[in-house]
């Protein structure tokens, strides 16, 4: 290839495929959404304007329900699933899974991300990644890395310290890469301390490829790339989507003058090609796939991951011979699955009414069971929510009910933690998430018993929102990670809040008891038994609780995790090994202070057992001079500004956009408060969106925001339309209308 072709081969086709080269016998290759389904756009509609408009696929539960099964396995199984839809469907590589850390609750895109604890979250993906791809179908690993929140995520800057970083935010891509092995990583639209994600070589070279071992393709988010000569020096390798031509000449002109070298252009050719090939080698047999199959999976994952969250009297499982009152718009019209992106074409849907049978008046009823949640338009891709709460009719559809009959339960369907005031009026509560296509015959089965709920929370429920850690400052235009490692769980144990509902709990309709706690070397051993009447699944859980008189540390962190299934009286013990990284802190490095560590085992967050403790004669890690008396050695509340600067090292200095200084990283949203022209823009930006989007509803609201709200750069990637429309606007905005005219007319 001569060079320009190479940077051409760099950049997609159009926006869901590659470019071919059939000169060289390279075909192009079909991507699409997928973290918990496909979602692929043929046709004319191969953009985000044609957002729910997709090849019918199975939706299986989305990653927020999957979590909550703690089940490796399963989670694998999905991933298979998806793999052999993407193979009949001629998809080489489907985007997902997303293991961003669920650091604030209001992040609106937290249904797709699997856990706070980034252990949990590591290993379900490492799972998913496995079972994809052992048939040669690729997956992508996203967003790489610290993109958690949708406020801004197109340009804003992630800002944190260096531990938190690689304990909170990088461990569960760590764990993906090396025991998954994805065949891509997608990086994120952020910038992380001043760095774009795709301009960064220590992200995507040094940690990702150096200290990981990670041997594939690193590709944009979607309109992600900042600038093609940092990005092929920091090893990013192909920019989505494609038909732009993005800084090609810039590219050319760099290799040119020496300040790109023409072998990291090589590098990332090699790995598109790479790619291209080895889908090109799986799809070329016509394989097909049983959806009706996949369909009962989606069901089984929907069971498995449900959590029982309250059961007062054992009010479930419900009994065929009682008179029931089925509540709620969503018995009809259940949420399974959230805005966005990930949004999928089902194969088929059932409903809970679908499968229930006939619902008696409120007043008749043994049982009254009410069906709420969040609405779609509350919990997207493109926004944060504005707050934890329910919509007030819907509390207020809970509350009355449960004021009318004692006896009711909460079937509740959302796809991030919500406030639940009337949690003490009702008697059951079983948690669904957003259970996929199949969710109105797992929530049949769950509540008259035919499966056993056996989920545990993959994140934790706060009494109300004002708790977190985060609240004061979430989001801001920079993402100012003030808390540092004391996210969800974390923050909660070492402050002692009290909290609604807590990470790893989750109820049974039988009772497990632990036993025989024993800890040989680096060796855990417990017994698990099944003191209840009918079959079951226990989550057991192990966490390590360190030393607390060095450098701060949380009370308990998740090491180690497994499900297990079993019959009434039956016992199976269980073990786990041990390794150095359970007991590790980052500081320049992983290092273990030393201490005594107490081993924790149980399936019950407040009802742990004690296996015993490990004596580390480690490394001494130095106390930072700033940490005693700080928020961070006994947090409580919510940090200062100057308290995070003090452990962080340096000020923080916010951006903010200034007519005359306005650059192509700038959005139409921000200057358009400055400038007639991004006005006009942004009207018709909204015109061209309402024309096949309805106003008011999420779909809309994310379509707004990721094109209005876009850097110029991104609308030009993302548009295809010429950079020299971009920089006459941009000069217009800055206030320099003649030159404006004069790059529009510019041949």
């Amino acid at each position: 290839m001569e060079l320009k072709s190479k940077i051409a081969f760099c950049e997609g086709k159009n926006f869901w495929e590659t470019k071919e080269f059939p000169q060289y016998g390279i075909p192009s290759m079909f991507m699409c959404d997928g973290p918990h389904g496909l979602r692929k756009q043929e046709g004319v509609n191969k953009d985000y304007l044609g957002v729910n408009d997709s090849r019918p696929a199975t939706c299986f539960p989305a990653a927020v329900s999957t979590a909550c099964s703690w089940d490796v396995e399963l989670v694998g199984k999905i991933g298979s699933a998806i793999a052999e839809e993407a193979a009949d469907q001629g998809v080489g590589i489907f985007l997902g899974p997303g293991v961003n850390i669920k650091r604030n609750p209001l992040c609106g895109r937290n249904f797709e991300y699997f856990s706070e604890d980034p252990y949990l979250a590591g290993k379900l993906a490492a799972s998913f990644i496995k079972n994809a791809q052992k048939n040669g179908i690729g997956t992508s690993l996203k967003h790489f890395a610290c993109n958690n929140q949708e406020f801004k995520r197109l340009s804003s800057d992630s800002i944190l310290d260096e531990r938190t970083l690689r304990e909170i935010y990088l461990t569960p891509f760590e764990i993906a890469v090396r025991e998954g092995k994805p065949k891509t990583v997608m990086c994120a639209y952020n910038k992380i301390n001043g760095v774009y994600c795709s301009d960064n070589k220590e992200l995507l070279t040094n940690i990702l490829r150096g200290e990981w071992g990670f041997e594939g393709l690193v590709v944009t988010d979607w309109g992600a790339m900042h600038d093609r000569i940092a990005s092929f020096k920091a090893g990013c390798d192909l920019n989505m989507p494609g038909g732009s031509n993005y800084m090609e000449q810039k590219v050319l002109d760099a290799v040119a003058r020496g300040e790109l070298d023409e072998a990291d252009i090589d590098r990332s050719v090699q790995r598109v090609k790479k790619m291209v090939l080895e889908a090109q080698q799986v799809l070329k047999n016509k394989t097909c796939c049983d959806y009706d199959a996949h369909h009962e999976l989606a069901r089984i994952v929907a069971e498995q991951s449900a959590v029982l969250l309250k059961n007062v009297d054992n009010i479930l499982p419900l009994k065929k011979e009682q008179k029931i009152a089925f509540v709620g718009d969503m018995a009809k019209d259940m949420r399974y699955q959230g805005a966005g992106s990930s949004h999928i074409n089902p194969t088929r849907l059932v409903h809970p009414a679908d499968v229930l049978g006939s619902s008696v008046s409120v007043e008749q009823a043994d049982v009254a069971v009410v069906f709420a949640g969040l609405p779609s338009e509350y919990e997207s891709e493109g926004f944060d929510r504005e707050n934890m709460k329910m919509p007030q009719e819907q509390v207020k559809l809970i509350e009355e009910t449960a004021a009318k009959n004692p006896n009711t339960v909460v079937v509740l369907f959302c796809g991030a933690p919500v406030e639940t005031p009337w949690a003490d009026k009702v008697k059951g509560i079983l948690y669904m998430g957003l259970p996929g296509q199949a969710g109105g015959e797992a929530v049949r089965n769950l509540l008259y018993g035919v499966a056993n709920p056996s989920g545990k929370l993959a994140e934790t429920w706060p009494i109300q929102y004002s708790d977190c850690p985060s609240a004061t400052y979430y989001p801001q235009w920079d993402a100012q990670y003030r808390e540092g490692i004391y996210v969800g769980y974390r923050y909660y144990d070492k402050a002692d809040v009290r909290v609604r509902w807590k990470f790893g709990f989750g109820l049974s309709y039988t009772d497990f008891a632990y036993s025989n706690p024993q800890l040989d070397g680096e060796m855990v051993r417990v017994t698990v038994t099944n003191t209840g009447n009918c079959p079951g699944a226990e989550v057991v859980q192990l966490y390590v609780a360190p030393p607390q008189d060095g450098i701060h540390r949380p009370v308990r962190e998740l090491k180690r995790f497994t499900k297990v299934h079993l019959e009434p009286g039956e016992s199976k013990e269980v073990s786990f090994s041990l390794d150095e990284r359970c007991f590790s802190v980052w500081d320049n490095g992983w290092k273990v202070p030393s201490g005594s560590y107490t081993i924790l085992a149980g399936g019950n967050p407040d009802k742990l057992i004690v296996a015993g403790a490990v004596e580390k004669s480690g490394e001494v890690v130095k106390i930072p001079d700033w940490q005693p008396g700080s928020w961070y050695e006994n947090p409580k509340g919510s940090p200062s500004l100057e308290q995070w600067e003090t452990m962080l090292g340096r000020k923080y200095v916010p951006y903010t956009s200034q007519k005359g200084k306005f650059t192509m990283n700038d959005t139409v949203t921000d200057m358009k408060r400055h400038s007639l022209v991004m006005r006009i823009m942004y009207l018709v930006v909204k015109r061209i969106i309402s024309k096949g989007t309805k106003p008011d509803t999420a779909e809309y609201r994310m379509l707004l925001e990721t094109s209005a709200g876009s850097p110029l750069r991104s609308l030009q990637i993302s548009s295809g339309i010429k950079e020299k429309f971009f920089k006459g606007i941009l000069a217009m905005a800055n206030g320099e209308f003649i030159q404006g005219i004069r790059i529009l007319l510019k041949k």
